[in-house]
């Protein structure tokens, strides 16, 4: 199994976010610059997660980006869900684009099928609270990248 870049940067900006203070906000030059990653594709991943009510996002002088919902709210299984575009694994997860000689008879299917429930099945065990409980030590290491660029 291996996440896109997309789901991969969306769980780094609700990693980013849950370090901030309670009524604090950033923006997204604040979280590109300390994971070094592209402002463009953050913005696609902002938009996102603010359609899900995962994050809000307020334009203007007081604006900016902070988590809509507390850590433990914040499933890691249905981030993944929402952010992937396909978890079709093999080309017989889909019927309509299945061209597979073997797959009536196939038992590949089955066991992909098992382990991809399986891998979904961790990750719902989890949320972002779990995920950030070094806090401290994330928003040092976040900070350092954003100090040392400036």
């Amino acid at each position: 199994m291996r996440l896109t870049i997309y789901t991969d940067y969306s769980l780094r900006v609700l990693i980013y976010l849950s370090t901030l203070s309670e009524n604090e906000k950033t923006n997204i030059k604040e979280i590109a610059t300390a994971y070094g990653i592209s402002k463009n594709h953050l913005m696609k991943v902002i938009f996102q997660l603010g359609k899900l009510g995962l994050i809000e996002t307020t334009r203007g002088r007081n604006g900016g980006i902070r988590l809509a919902l507390e850590p433990n709210e914040i499933n890691i299984g249905s981030v993944v869900r929402h952010t992937e575009d396909d978890l079709n694994i093999v080309e017989c997860f889909n019927p309509e684009q299945n061209t597979c000689a073997i797959s009536p008879v196939c038992k590949l299917k089955g066991v992909l099928d098992q382990a991809l429930k399986a891998y979904l099945e961790v990750l719902d065990h989890y949320t972002l609270a779990d995920l950030t409980k070094n806090q401290s030590l994330l928003k040092q290491l976040l900070q350092q990248n954003n100090s040392t660029s400036l």
